[in-house]
């Protein structure tokens, strides 16, 4: 059978995703191309004649690559890759489509030209003949409604026909005019000696020197190319009304007028259609931004309201496979492979698996806004806002979702469309306190502060986190990110529903990558860290230092306990022994190499009037920022924490005073992402680099506010 590649190609919102969708159906595979971290989707269909296997480029609205997405499409097309090039062009909207179809053209490359969404043309009262948009095009055009799956086989039809050469014709070739045309013969002519460039590309390749395509110009090693490129373009400004790139533009608007007239019949209808009259709310000058955080608002509450309880089945189920494995040995085994599974591998990898629910619903979520149209919208509206910090419009919706689980969150900045605004985004992005530090808030905004003050001790804390975001985001920018901004080109597409099998592709794509990416790094870590915080083991007969574990008397009783009038305990002999067990465990803890670095840690702590107990809570936090709360529980030597909250709590006010509350809090919140957002950080941005920058610099960040506010409030009398 003939083997097919076909390259999906188009401008944003063209619908050439959803075609693509349509065409492959689940047979797909997602990675990212080589040496970049840019997303390409694969997907194959087969037919009696060929298999065809169909590549989904970044969209772009050109070849003159701004974005390193755009520059992806550009070099994909431009390293012969294709067979044949689907352009997908949204036919409500021709002429500014039918600008990257010429310069497809121009690269001599097979094309088929799909004039995808033809209802909405129709709906506006346009029509077309194909067979004049063909022969002027030198190129198949089929119409096709890719949502509806209408078209689908006449595509495929004239994706096999071109590959085999049938029907060959001359493709279209710009003229540029009088003023431009000499300058690209000379160039083609320059171009053909020792360049390297491909015969049918040489004219391309002309054309982007005299726009003075930054890229295109740093492809050739040999400098007298860039002088006669510069050379040709500046007796062109000098010829012209415009610089060279504006006249290019100019003329090939001119040339695709040319082409649509006569074959694109009708005009729009007179009033609004249903676009305009939902544009003219969602995005009204006043209500735009109430509207969008309302959306965002309902996405948000459902995303975890509706995954909590699929959140607690996926809880259960690994709970009880970890009883079950733990069933597998003798009660009271202490076998290092059943801890290794229980507690490193189901603890690890479990903890990860849980946050599934949500990521299925928030990208579900995602892809509904998206596919419908209404995500354009919600980055205009916040554009204005986001950008005084630095941010793209997109970027609020992260944010948001931040607020719940940093990890979703990270992987929700692929709807920003370039590296630099997902870097920052995903960068800042644990600066939102998400869920997983609740447990830390409840346990010490009780424990340290009287019920007057703990709403706004929390609200503070939220605060503090969405303030250095903003702030810092804006640093990045001006420092690390600095450069051209990246123009804010943006083409609404009309409101439309998005097919189901659109959505849930999506949603299962994404979802896939989280449980495959991320969970093989965090397997890793997940094994790493329970070593550390259970080995070595002490010896027999080891007596740990006295502030490592508090006397089995100063225990408080076991959750079921009774106590007497005269303040005795009747704890029973199961209390007794589940008493020497905590006692046994912070002994343990301390004596682990997660205890020692508490211990060696110490120094660097007590500048925040940390001590190595938070210090070893700390380094067992890593693993999930809920931990930290468990971690206390076993250096303290209280048990469950759960059970014994306020034993935990009155514990923690024996040895420090509602400033080092405070102080524990606000480090927690700043400082050392969890292991799941390092890892996809890491998956995310394509380099450890920027997953240690991340890491250390929010660490770094942490350990100096939190030495300001505690040396500050030692200074103000604060305690």
């Amino acid at each position: 059978m003939k083997r097919i590649t076909v390259a999906l190609a188009g401008n944003p919102n063209s619908g050439k995703t959803t075609l693509f969708n349509s065409l492959t159906g689940a047979r797909q595979r997602v990675g990212n191309y080589p040496g970049v971290t840019v997303e390409w989707k694969e997907g194959i269909r087969r037919t009696p004649d060929a298999e065809l296997h169909f590549v989904d480029l970044p969209g772009t609205y050109s070849l003159t690559a701004y974005s390193e997405e755009e520059l992806v499409a550009r070099n994909y097309l431009l390293g012969g890759g294709p067979d044949v090039v689907v352009d997908v062009v949204d036919a409500s909207n021709l002429e500014r489509n039918l600008y990257l179809t010429t310069e497809l053209l121009e690269l001599g490359l097979p094309v088929v030209v799909v004039l995808n969404m033809s209802d909405v043309a129709a709906a506006k009262g346009l029509e077309f003949d194909t067979t004049l948009l063909e022969r002027r095009l030198g190129a198949p055009v089929v119409p096709a409604v890719s949502s509806r799956g209408v078209g689908l086989d006449d595509v495929l039809a004239s994706v096999i026909a071109v590959a085999g050469h049938n029907g060959d014709r001359p493709p279209a070739r710009v003229d540029f005019g009088r003023e431009v045309e000499p300058r690209i013969e000379r160039l083609v002519g320059t171009l053909a000696t020792g360049s390297g460039v491909p015969a049918g590309q040489r004219r391309w390749h002309a054309v982007k020197l005299l726009e003075r395509d930054h890229a295109v110009l740093r492809s050739f090693d040999d400098p007298a190319i860039a002088v006669q490129a510069e050379e040709a373009a500046a007796e062109l400004d000098l010829d012209g009304a415009d610089t060279s790139d504006v006249t290019i533009s100019r003329q090939r608007y001119a040339y695709i007028d040319g082409i649509c007239r006569g074959a694109v019949r009708g005009r729009a209808l007179p009033g609004l259609d249903r676009t305009d009259r939902l544009d003219r709310i969602a995005m009204h000058p006043v209500w735009g931004v109430p509207i969008f955080l309302a959306l965002m608002f309902v996405v948000f509450n459902l995303t975890f309201t509706l995954g909590d309880p699929l959140m607690t089945l996926m809880e259960n189920g690994i709970g009880s496979l970890g009883v079950w494995i733990a069933g597998l040995w003798p009660a009271g085994s202490q076998s290092p492979l059943r801890s290794l599974l229980v507690d490193g591998v189901i603890g690890g990898v479990g903890g990860v698996l849980v946050f599934l629910p949500n990521i299925l619903l928030l990208f579900l979520a995602i892809a509904l806004l998206e596919g419908s149209g209404y995500m354009a919208r919600a980055a205009f509206v916040m554009d204005r806002v986001m950008s005084r910090a630095g941010l793209h419009g997109k970027s609020f919706i992260p944010l948001l979702i931040g607020f719940g689980c940093t990890v979703p969150a990270i992987m929700a900045t692929r709807t920003l469309e370039t590296r630099r605004d997902r870097l920052i985004t995903m960068l800042v992005l644990p600066l939102m306190s998400c869920g997983a530090r609740l447990p830390i808030y409840a346990l010490l905004i009780p424990a340290f502060f009287p019920q007057r003050w703990q709403g706004p001790v929390l609200w503070a804390l939220y605060v503090t986190g969405i303030v250095l975001a903003l702030v810092g985001a804006r640093l990045l920018r001006r420092s690390l990110f600095r450069g051209e901004t990246t123009p804010f080109l943006m083409e609404l597409p009309p409101y439309r529903m998005p097919t189901a099998l659109n959505l849930v592709s999506q949603m299962w794509t994404r979802g896939w990558l989280y449980v495959k990416k991320a969970g093989t790094i965090i397997l890793g870590v997940s094994i790493l860290l329970w070593a550390l915080t259970s080995y070595p083991k002490p010896p027999a007969g080891w007596t740990p230092p006295a502030d490592a574990t508090p006397a089995p008397a100063a225990i408080a009783p076991a959750a079921g306990a009774t106590a007497g009038l005269d303040g005795s305990s009747d704890a029973g002999p199961d209390a007794a022994a589940a008493t020497a067990a905590e006692v046994e465990a912070a002994a343990a803890m301390a004596y682990s190499v997660a205890g020692r670095a508490g211990r060696l840690l110490e120094p660097i702590l007590r500048p925040m009037g940390f001590d190595w107990r938070i210090g070893t809570a700390l380094i067992g936090a890593f693993a999930a920022k809920e931990v930290f709360v468990a971690q206390l529980g076993i250096v303290f030597a209280v048990g469950n924490p759960d059970e014994n909250a306020e034993a935990l709590r009155a514990r923690l006010r024996r040895h420090y005073d509602p400033l080092v509350g405070y102080c524990i809090m606000l480090f927690c919140l700043i400082a050392t992402p969890c292991m799941s957002t390092v890892a996809v950080t890491r998956q995310e941005s394509g380099s450890w680099r920027w997953a240690q920058f991340q890491f250390w610099g929010l660490t770094l960040l942490a350990w100096i506010l939190t030495v300001l506010v505690f040396q500050g409030g030692r200074l103000a009398g604060i305690a």
